[in-house]
């Protein structure tokens, strides 16, 4: 199976020490503008997550959900959060440290559109 999220060694890097602080740590993506469209890092049970987000995987034992609106958008696309420097405006957990998560994307090809991890919705 083909995973629909994936994360970089230097995003692992910063969940290892944001999990260090903070304990177990979930990520979501909704649909707003601007931060909105970032990958947000919580606390697990931080986020209510409820039918209308998408779980897309995990991401170094991190449960990744999208939203409905944000995923009609991303559902062709393999998602990559990697790190970069910057503060975004959100209440992600790494915002304190001077870096933000951020999202890169390719198109999956149609063969591997026939082999995807299947989306599951809400918890």
């Amino acid at each position: 199976m083909i995973p629909r999220v994936q994360v970089t060694d230097a995003a692992i890097a910063t969940i290892d020490q944001l999990r260090a602080e903070h304990g177990p740590l979930m990520f979501h993506q909704s649909g707003g503008c601007c931060d909105g469209s970032s990958p947000m890092c919580f606390e697990q049970g931080e986020l209510m997550i409820n039918e209308t987000d998408a779980y897309l995987g995990d991401i170094h034992d991190c449960p990744f959900y999208m939203s409905r609106d944000q995923f009609a958008y991303w559902e062709h696309t393999q998602l990559t959060v990697d790190i970069v420097p910057g503060r975004g405006a959100s209440f992600s957990l790494e915002i304190p440290l001077g870096i933000r998560f951020v999202i890169k994307s390719r198109l999956f090809s149609d063969e591997e559109m026939q082999e995807l991890v299947p989306v599951s919705w809400g918890i």
